[in-house]
């Protein structure tokens, strides 16, 4: 907790601290882990695909001198989340951050399938709805629950969950369209995206305030759009949207993931930070 005396240098400080990042071999969760490294924390890759978040905790660990570890979990099993925190605590004795960063998120437009017609909402299948909202929604939950309860149990802890624009705005799906499709095949941004990154915001919320008096601070982050070698014309339709012009760079949100989980935001708890290039002004 600060005391109030700390330079803002000292307050963004990650050293020696444990940050379990789900999602982490995603394009975004290993940013996430470039950036707890960078100030000296230890990040804790946590994906489905342990190879991948192996891999890319070694080669972090390397670049920035520390200690960052990768592995395999499925966070919509109780079980496989209760075994990442007893490797935490028997290999470094605590956790102090967990960032919620897993999310399924297909692709939508030139990458997707033919006509996308499963992604409108009128044919969207019941079990794609279910395994959406199990990883975004659910294992968010479970995370919190049983990594949330230790740091809770222990008087301190800081909460992340990575939401989206599109938990405070419904997607323009004009920037999807194909011309070339009929209205009933146009592609679309899947419905269970935005409920998914809406439904982090009420989790951050309750949380905040449920675990307030254990000193375990929770709060969201609402990112825009990454550039990441989107066709062309999307990428035009979707800048039109954004006052600055552009999308973001994939390095773009490192800095404020520090800040959201450091003690330089100490007073920050049940909020919501939208950085988004100015799109939800609008």
């Amino acid at each position: 907790m600060s005391d109030g005396l700390k330079s803002v240098k000292a307050a963004l400080d990650l050293t020696g601290r444990v940050a379990i990042i789900t999602g982490g071999a995603g394009l975004l969760g290993r940013k996430h882990a470039e950036a707890i490294a960078e100030m000296g924390g230890i990040p804790v890759l946590v994906d489905l695909r342990g190879d991948q978040a192996e891999a890319s905790a070694k080669e972090i660990g390397a670049a920035f001198g520390v200690r960052a570890l990768g592995l395999s979990c499925d966070i919509t099993k109780p079980e496989m989340v209760r075994e990442v925190l007893s490797t935490c605590l028997t290999t470094f004795g605590s956790v102090e951050v967990l960032i919620n960063n897993a999310a399924n998120d297909p692709k939508v437009g030139n990458e997707a399938q033919p006509g996308m017609q499963w992604s409108r909402f009128e044919n969207f299948p019941l079990d794609v709805w279910c395994r959406d909202l199990s990883v975004g929604l659910t294992g968010a939950f479970l995370c919190s629950q049983i990594i949330g309860s230790e740091m809770a149990r222990r008087g301190q802890g800081v909460i992340l969950n990575v939401a989206s624009d599109l938990a405070i705005i419904a997607p323009d799906q004009r920037i999807y369209r194909q011309p070339e499709l009929a209205d009933e095949e146009q592609p679309v941004k899947p419905v269970t995206y935005s409920v998914t990154k809406t439904g982090l915001i009420g989790l951050t919320r309750y949380l905040a305030t449920y675990w307030a008096g254990r000193n375990v601070r929770v709060n969201a982050i609402s990112p825009g759009g990454v550039y990441t070698d989107q066709d062309s014309v999307f990428v035009e339709r979707l800048t039109g949207l954004i006052p600055l012009g552009r999308m973001a760079s994939v390095d773009e949100y490192k800095a404020a993931i520090v800040f959201m989980v450091s003690d330089a935001s100490a007073f920050m708890t049940g909020t919501n930070v939208v950085i988004d290039g100015g799109r939800t002004c609008w």
